[in-house]
């Protein structure tokens, strides 16, 4: 299992969330980037894979736009559910794993954002994934995901900690109304790419003693430009555009960035 599959995660996902982007502009302009990128590919459908607790799906159905949804996590489409139910919107949302998920139904638009796909171990998975996407695009249908260009910096002191040696995140209130918080550990091994870690909620009483605590595990992947752009060819699409980041800027071959792909599936 990971982060995202267990009930505590997902019905705290926006609370944490929402305090770890208090002070990032990571995430600035996020649901905008998708809304416009709705307006011009999403005619033929829209599906948001590895949805969460629905902030694309959600953002995106308050603008008037009515996209499908899908993550691997059941509880994470539970928490969407219910946001969708209690504002009144009537949404296909839908548990499935993006390797082998089949919709029933043709998309112009697929949506992975945030670290959806770097969740995806392995280049064998992504490739899956990848394949199954496109055989559920139209014709010239457009992917778009998210990864960042790894900084060996980052790697290099990655690899000399363990997931035993957390590091204090954040402070928020839970769904509980209890004060949590939040420790992480990273890892970083650089003959699979594969960061791993875990994290680590401490439960407070008001006089701030720790009453409860529990681990959860996270894998991702770091994936290289270069690396991605060879599996992007291999999987039949093409690069109809690269941003770094959420303003419709144009990523540059010299600067690391965080990395917005939006993919055009090729005929044939």
């Amino acid at each position: 299992m990971d982060l995202h599959d267990y009930k505590d995660v997902a019905e705290n996902y926006d609370r944490y969330l929402e305090v770890m982007y208090q002070t990032s502009q990571n995430y600035d302009g996020f649901v905008e980037f998708y809304t416009e990128l709705a307006k011009k590919y999403g005619s033929g459908g829209i599906i948001d894979i590895a949805c969460g607790t629905g902030a694309v799906v959600l953002g995106l159905a308050e603008q008037g736009i009515i996209a499908d949804a899908s993550d691997l996590s059941e509880e994470m489409c539970n928490v969407a559910r219910r946001k969708a139910e209690d504002k009144g919107y009537k949404l296909n949302i839908f548990q499935g794993d993006m390797t082998s998920f089949d919709a029933g139904r043709m998309y112009s638009l697929a949506i992975i954002a945030r670290s959806g796909f770097m969740h995806l171990p392995t280049p064998e998975i992504q490739r899956a994934a990848l394949l199954n996407i496109r055989r559920q695009l139209c014709d010239g249908g457009i992917l778009t995901l998210n990864t960042f260009d790894p900084l060996p910096f980052m790697q290099a002191e990655q690899m000399k900690t363990s997931d035993e040696d957390f590091s204090f995140r954040l402070e928020y209130i839970n769904a509980e109304g209890k004060r949590e918080k939040i420790y992480t550990a990273v890892t970083y091994d650089a003959v699979s790419q594969i960061m791993s870690g875990k994290w680590k909620f401490e439960t407070l009483d008001d006089e701030g003693k720790v009453i409860a605590e529990r681990i959860r595990p996270l894998t991702m992947r770091q994936t290289y430009r270069q690396e991605m752009k060879y599996l992007i060819e291999l999987c039949g699409f093409e690069i109809e555009a690269l941003y770094t980041g959420y303003k419709f800027k144009p990523a540059d071959e010299l600067t690391p960035s965080d990395l917005v792909w939006v993919l055009r599936k090729v005929d044939g």
